[in-house]
């Protein structure tokens, strides 16, 4: 293969790459705002078509979603997005609670920076903010900007990667309940609390304000998916 041959060849590579990304993206971000909903099927080629792709990345991009728990592929009838019950979401939060509490953990005993830790911090105030202007839209996103800079921060990329794909898959009961719920004031006084013991280097305080605080959320949405009979989301 000559020099230009080959040029031409990573460049094709590189851009299947941004388009199966691409794909990937905004197919992923219908499935967590319910625009393609709990339960909704189609073919590959309409997904593609709603894009405005071919199937080729769209297929792999598929593939990668199924792999995360958020859709199921089915033989000639295309894809599905995966529901989720109130078992599910029981299971979701343990394993999102313990990786999250060692997240929280780690981080302390690496004793970062103020610098380091203006993402989270920055992330708490706008929940306040928001929780005073009665915008629970804010809050959600600064409440999941939180979580995630505590798993970007803890320095070990697996746990990282298992986290947010467990987050992700419980993202649509999140956001469908938030409206079920009490205002939620306490969450970012418990962030209070986290931050102070990072800031400490209390790896035991971090771990365990963490734990009782993914607990109670848990209670509460998994509370709400029985109390209002939501048989899926």
């Amino acid at each position: 293969m000559n020099a230009m041959s080959q040029q031409h060849s990573d460049e094709s590579a590189g851009g299947k790459k941004s388009l199966v990304e691409m794909a990937y993206e905004q197919v992923k971000r219908r499935i967590l705002d319910n625009q393609y909903h709990p339960g909704y099927q189609a073919l590959e080629q309409e997904v593609a078509e709603d894009l405005g792709m071919s199937r080729t990345p769209v297929r792999e991009a598929l593939i990668r979603l199924k792999h995360e728990g958020l859709v199921e592929l089915i033989p000639r009838r295309g894809m599905r997005v995966v529901p989720i019950v109130a078992d599910d979401m029981k299971e979701i939060y343990e394993v999102l609670t313990s990786l999250e509490s060692m997240a929280a953990e780690l981080l302390a005993r690496s004793r970062p920076d103020a610098r380091t830790l203006e993402p989270m911090v920055s992330a708490t105030r706008d929940m306040e903010t928001a929780l005073t202007e009665d915008d629970l839209d804010a809050w959600a996103e600064a409440d999941e900007r939180f979580h995630r800079a505590l798993i970007d921060l803890c320095g070990n990329r697996r746990l990282a990667h298992m986290a947010n794909t467990v987050r992700d898959q419980g993202h649509r009961a999140r956001m469908v309940t938030l409206r079920l719920r009490e205002k939620p004031a306490a969450s970012a006084d418990e962030h209070h609390q986290l931050l102070k013991a990072i800031e400490a280097g209390d790896w035991q305080a971090a771990r365990d304000v963490h734990y009782h605080h993914r607990k109670r959320a848990s209670t509460e949405l998994t509370d709400i998916l029985e109390k209002y009979r939501l048989p899926q989301l």
